[in-house]
């Protein structure tokens, strides 16, 4: 029986899952899932059970729940410090933290008009003036982060800080999106891009959701 649980929604669409099922890959930890099918009759009583914010993904390490995902990467941030979830650099952790808390607190235009749906194609639609802003907003602070950052990792495989950090969690469900709805990103953007996406555990969880046999409807744009 693994230390670890860790309460997840459907694949296909939880960006916040995704998020923190990253980060527990990134940490090195071994761990149990339980997937709550979301959009369920019952899928509020499921999750109450697990997370006392009504919200997945949750983390449970012996009598302790963790929740939201942020608080998820600090709290195995303090226990595997060898996983180097944060940059060691003080001034590459800082920028670290902050467009994670920007990703996490923002863009909320972007988030309902381009939902998360790993197996769908739906070029085109929700590039409204509002969220083709957000879009350049995010590309910018990418670009930023590899620039000023990557560099100066000890390895640079591609991500924001050069190594896989909490942030690039925090991004990698926007990855699929910019996908899923053909946005147009330049060629550093790209490299960002296909970095995330061939990221060993980001394909090991889009093969997952590609099969996952639920729909949410109002996720299936025709």
């Amino acid at each position: 029986m693994s230390e670890f649980t860790l309460v997840i929604g459907n694949r296909n669409y939880s960006s916040w899952s995704l998020r923190g099922w990253l980060v527990c890959k990134a940490a090195g930890i071994e761990f149990e899932e339980v997937l709550v099918r979301l959009y369920e009759p019952d899928s509020k009583a499921q999750v109450a059970r697990h997370s006392p914010s009504g919200l997945l993904p949750v983390l449970v390490h012996g009598g302790l729940s963790v929740w939201d995902t942020l608080s998820i990467g600090e709290y195995l941030h303090e226990l595997k410090p060898q996983a180097a979830l944060w940059p060691e650099a003080a001034a590459a952790r800082a920028v670290a933290r902050s467009v994670a808390a920007e990703m996490h607190a923002g863009f909320a235009e972007l988030r309902r008009e381009m939902p998360m749906n790993i197996r769908a194609s739906f070029p085109g639609h929700g590039h409204t003036p509002e969220v083709l802003a957000q879009v350049q907003r995010i590309v910018g602070m990418w670009l930023d982060c590899r620039k000023r950052f990557a560099g100066s990792s000890p390895r640079d495989d591609g991500f924001l800080f050069g190594t896989f950090t909490i942030a690039d969690a925090m991004f990698a469900p926007v990855v699929t999106r910019f996908r899923t709805y053909g946005v147009k990103l330049d060629s550093e953007a790209q490299r960002y891009s296909d970095a995330v996406l061939n990221h060993a555990a980001m394909k090991e969880w889009n093969e997952e959701a590609r099969h996952e046999p639920w729909l949410i409807a109002e996720y299936e744009f025709r």
